[in-house]
């Protein structure tokens, strides 16, 4: 089984929803009718993103907003005071029927935007886009133009205080899900962002019990910590009894905590394929496209014929990713999923994720409008990393978490680095950098190469593009041979370009479509 695509070249001046300008996005795109696992890992690790079956790769040093691809590592994360509130205001609700005052303001607008294809399905991004449905049309051989949702339909007069008065905003990819300015790192003096290179804020009782127990430390035989490293946890820093009660709780002993018998409603996560031949995904198949559209009229102000059946399923259903099940992979196998959010017997969101051999990507997330008050962009968030680290326990080298492209330059965007600890990847070299290496730079410009090595280079380029696989009338060949039968040298030049933003490994074993 080899990836197909069709490349479909550079597309500039078009639109963009983060800063609004108006001819300042630059993308290469491309259409996959089919692709492996392995094939998209390395290109998301090349900067490359899905939509639907779109894989498109914004040009970095060109665009007027940069999109970093972004990662975070879930076996070393801890959520912050603010994730906490979230988790715990779910298990609130859960058991008690209880909701939390101050949390069923109108959600802001996520930008408006993204790379559409002609005649097709417009292109949304996951956790940053929403964008224009088009109808599919007959003729697939128009080239890909960019158009947008035009910016006009987000409501700009009822925005919600939080999105002006805060920067730094918690919400799901893309979700727009409004909630509260996140604790984690030193508070921002008036009318400043918070600055995200310092190190959180401490309390002084925090660091009167840190001085407590190094005191206690010194004091005792070294044999008495050996039981507490031994575990993997840190030296006890309090006499053992009191130990327990204050070991942190971790993110599942937050997700999992158990409910009373007597509990209001009842939560279950689900995990179903994307696939029409999966009976679990057919049955539910009318309530989750139900769910979507109330979405985008309520979140988007989508009118109802840009949501409809059609489009759904080419954004959301379809992917060009072929599942996977091989005997050392996750036991769900690897390819595109439906995470499903049934409260009560029915579905109130919907993740929509594909599992990778070194990742779980988010791709969207869309939920009922009725439930904002649950801060469920960031609720499922919180429940993907931990799916992730799930999963590691089986599949060892799946360890990341892809939360899409981060926009330092737009302050709505800046969230995903809020959920520490994170890489950004080098547009430049494609390796990844800790963000806090990279936050001073990008006050100083949008656009950085974070490698601060100026000898390294893209060490999976393309060297040998004579190599690249090419499907030419039903006939699989290197690029070398083929070229020697055509006479049109733009040609070559697109497929250059192709070669050197795909790299050698996948030009080798994806095939190009030419005409």
């Amino acid at each position: 089984m080899a990836s197909v695509v069709e490349y479909k070249g550079l597309k500039a001046g078009y639109h963009c929803g983060y800063c609004d300008s108006e001819e300042g996005k630059v993308s290469c795109g491309m259409w996959a009718h089919s692709m492996t696992v392995q094939d998209y890992q390395d290109l998301i690790d090349r900067g490359w993103r899905r939509s639907g079956k779109y894989v498109y790769k914004p040009v970095m040093n060109q665009t007027c907003c940069p999109q970093y691809t972004i990662r975070c590592r879930p076996l070393q994360f801890q959520p912050s005071k603010s994730h906490k509130k979230v988790l715990k205001k779910m298990l609130k609700f859960l058991a008690k029927g209880e909701i939390s005052k101050g949390n069923c303001e109108d959600e802001p607008m996520e930008p408006t935007m993204e790379d559409t294809v002609a005649g097709d399905f417009a292109l949304i991004n996951k956790l940053d886009i929403q964008c224009d449905l088009k109808t599919l049309s007959d003729d697939l051989k128009e080239s890909f133009e960019g158009e947008e949702k035009k910016k006009g339909k987000s409501p700009k007069k009822e925005e919600p205080k939080e999105l002006i008065q805060s920067q730094h905003i918690e919400e799901k990819l893309g979700s727009g899900e409004p909630s509260h300015p996140l604790k984690v790192h030193t508070a921002p003096k008036p009318g400043k962002g918070a600055d995200l290179s310092k190190p959180p804020c401490r309390k002084a009782k925090e660091i009167r019990k840190e001085r407590k127990r190094l005191k206690l430390m010194q004091q005792k035989p070294a044999g008495e910590l050996e039981g507490f490293q031994a575990q993997g946890e840190p030296p006890s820093l309090f006499p053992p009894k009191a130990n327990k009660s204050n070991q942190p709780k971790s993110l599942e002993d937050l997700i999992f905590e158990s409910l009373p018998e007597n509990a209001s409603h009842k939560l279950e996560v689900r995990l179903v394929p994307v696939s029409f031949e999966d009976p679990e995904f057919k049955s539910s198949f009318s309530q989750s496209f139900s769910l979507y559209v109330k979405y985008q009229m309520a979140i988007h102000q989508d009118p109802p014929d840009e949501c409809g059946k059609t489009e759904f399923t080419r954004f959301l259903c379809s992917s060009p990713l072929e599942a996977e099940n091989p005997p050392h992979g996750p036991d769900c196998g690897y390819g595109s999923f439906h995470q499903q959010y049934w409260l009560d017997g029915r579905i109130i969101a919907v993740g929509v994720i594909d599992i990778l051999p070194y990742c779980v990507s988010s791709v969207y997330l869309y939920y009922d409008p009725d439930y904002s008050f649950l801060s469920l962009g960031v609720y499922s968030a919180l429940r993907e990393i931990s799916f992730t680290r799930q999963l590691h326990q089986k599949t060892s080298q799946l360890s990341y978490y892809y939360m899409g492209f981060y926009i330092h330059s737009c302050p709505k965007m800046k969230y995903k680095g809020q959920y520490r600890p994170s890489d950004l990847l080098c547009p430049e070299t494609y390796v990844w950098v800790p963000i806090e290496q990279c936050l001073s730079s990008l006050e100083n410009s949008k656009y950085c190469r974070f490698n601060q090595d100026p000898e390294a280079v893209d060490e999976g380029r393309s060297k040998e593009p004579d190599r690249l696989q090419v499907f030419h009338k039903k006939a699989i060949m290197p690029y070398g041979v083929y070229k020697k039968q055509q006479k049109d040298p733009s040609e070559e030049a697109a497929v250059l370009q192709y070669a050197g933003l795909v790299g050698q490994a996948c030009s080798e074993r994806m095939l190009l479509l030419r005409n």
